[in-house]
């Protein structure tokens, strides 16, 4: 790996100065070092190939909320970490700004820092190095055809990623997530193709060819001794047709499915449009006995309103609420009440996006009912999930 390249950021001397001996004492040898943000920039255009960006958020002249912004504008592929002294709240936010602007964010560290944060924000610095290696791919735009043809193909297939019961840690299904199995490229990613179809409202095709994969491999597992539910989403615009819960379950049933192992993940703005039609197609899909999952929970503005009047059987909390609530007091509150509120509604609590095991000990600690995410499994298709399932049933 090639030597790193930090800039430090901090208007006070002596902290600055402790974090750039701090730094060399790890092996760093190029350290530069800013008094502000403005300082900062000037210091990037002159020596662009930095990896990691180091900022304090109160600095004169520029403070660090703008600094970041502009950081993102010239710079965005430099990692960022936040040092500061202000309320855990106010950092949170300045998180979320950071990564809405598209920054690669090693996280935030109170100050004055010690050696084994600095030690921590390399080393997660080497692990997003690493994961960017593997993962990325030369980027390819598709057009709607080529996106509608391979639907028709049928080349989208359903890759499952398990969850987990947290009690027991027992295996008891997985989501179902689209993937695009190009015959030339490999395997590709929802966000290449998911968005040109809901652009263009062609969605109902992708839904129905998703269900009907996913029954499949549910059928298939059940044949194989595994009693597991599989979840899929479905599209939001086919809730104003009322006679989409009968096709959803003559779809299920006719790969030998009983709808009660089929979870319905549903986006929990889905029946804001269009209401009367999209509620009668929910109670109608639970009274055939699927699940139906409030997906993405806490994420739009609706959330309480969505309880009250969908039959939800399980909340499914966002990831990036997951995410660091290991270590993020307002995360691990709201994680916290979504699982409360979930337990006190008499419905199930799911936590995706679980990486660590820190997210693990946590969400266990507060009764969480479900997990999934990294920390357990990537997706994978149903061949290589069927394989999960044997050896995760023989410990």
């Amino acid at each position: 790996m090639k030597p790193l390249r930090i800039l430090v950021t901090e208007d006070h001397n002596f902290q600055r100065k402790a974090v750039v001996h701090m730094l060399q004492s790890l092996g760093v040898e190029g350290v530069l070092q800013a008094s502000n943000g403005k300082q900062a920039l000037e210091i990037l255009q002159r020596e662009p190939a930095l990896d990691i960006v180091m900022s304090d958020l109160d600095m004169p002249e520029m403070d660090g909320m703008e600094f970041i912004r502009h950081l993102a504008e010239l710079h965005p592929d430099i990692s960022v970490c936040i040092m500061s002294s202000m309320d855990s709240a106010l950092i949170t936010s300045v998180e979320k700004m950071a990564r809405s602007y598209g920054h690669k964010l090693l996280g935030a560290m109170e100050k004055p820092l010690f050696l084994e944060q600095l030690k921590n924000m390399l080393a997660l610095h080497q692990q997003a190095q690493k994961k960017t290696v593997r993962t990325t791919a030369p980027a390819t735009s598709f057009t709607l055809d080529e996106v509608l043809h391979a639907v028709r193909e049928k080349q989208i297939e359903p890759f499952l990623q398990p969850k987990v019961m947290l009690s027991n840690g027992r295996l008891i299904g997985a989501e179902s997530l689209a993937r695009w199995v190009h015959p030339d490229q490999g395997v590709i990613a929802p966000y290449a193709f998911i968005p040109l179809l809901e652009q263009s409202g062609n969605m109902e095709e992708i839904t129905f060819l998703m269900l009907e994969k996913t029954a499949r491999a549910c059928r298939l597992l059940q044949d194989e001794g595994h009693k597991l539910s599989l979840s899929v989403n479905l599209s939001l615009s086919s809730l104003s047709d009322t006679t989409l819960a009968e096709r959803v379950t003559r779809a299920v049933r006719r790969a030998g499915v009983d709808p009660h192992h089929i979870i319905l993940e549903v986006t929990e703005s889905a029946a804001m449009t269009d209401v009367a039609p999209a509620l009668e197609n929910l109670a109608r899909l639970r009274m055939h006995g699927f699940g139906l999952s409030i997906d993405d929970y806490g994420t739009g503005f609706s959330s309480m309103q969505q309880l009250t009047r969908v039959p939800f059987s399980e909340l499914k909390i966002d990831r990036s609420f997951v995410t660091d609530c290991a270590t993020n007091h307002s995360l691990r509150v709201i994680v916290e009440s979504s699982i409360d509120m979930a337990r006190k509604l008499h419905v199930k609590s799911i936590a995706e996006g679980v990486e660590t095991q820190e997210e693990w000990d946590m969400l266990k600690s507060m009764n969480c009912d479900v997990v999934q995410g990294y920390f357990i499994a990537k997706p994978m298709d149903s061949a290589a999930f069927l394989g999960f399932c044997n050896d995760y049933a023989h410990g």
